[in-house]
């Protein structure tokens, strides 16, 4: 188990001792510094990378579930793409790697849950920058932050499309 620190904040990639990994998306593409820090963290445990994408599920009709409301098959073919990159990727720096691909409205829930149900101890997301807080909760792409919340002591690391990497438990 990973002691969590005081601060907030989650351990040192470079650092940290894990059993698994989970290399997380809701719908974008998985960037290659996700991809790489996520290798890095597993490589140093000899640990798998289990990547695992959400294709959204767009909401209800009138509460109950409607199949026009479900991905088509050109949604779940790009995540399942998306995956297959993912995995190829990690496979050639000799990272062991699986992938799953599903179907949610409730994405950062669902990634949490994997993670758990997976016995990783750190999640890795591509995020863009920080949005102010009105407008955050109105956007999908906001997903991975909300993943960083509801996390609890499971380190989350999110890696900026800038590069830079925004961390916290």
């Amino acid at each position: 188990m990973i002691p969590r620190q005081r601060s907030g904040e989650p351990p040192d990639p470079d650092s940290l001792t894990v059993r698994a990994v989970l290399l997380a998306s809701e719908e974008r593409e998985i960037p290659r510094a996700a991809v790489d820090l996520a290798a890095r963290i597993a490589e140093r445990s000899n640990a798998p990378v289990h990547v695992f994408s959400i294709a959204r599920v767009w909401g209800t009709s009138f509460g109950f579930p409607n199949p026009g409301l479900l991905p088509n098959k050109k949604e779940w073919d790009r995540q399942h793409q998306v995956v297959r990159k993912a995995v190829a990727r990690l496979r050639r720096k000799g990272i062991e790697a699986d992938a799953r691909v599903i179907g949610t409205r409730a994405a950062a829930k669902r990634i949490v849950q994997e993670a758990k149900r997976r016995g990783c101890d750190a999640i890795v997301m591509g995020a863009d920058a920080p949005r102010h807080a009105l407008a955050r909760d109105f956007s999908w792409a906001h997903e991975p932050y909300r993943v960083r919340s509801r996390a609890g002591d499971l380190p989350v690391y999110l890696v900026v499309d800038d590069g830079s990497l925004e961390s916290a438990a």
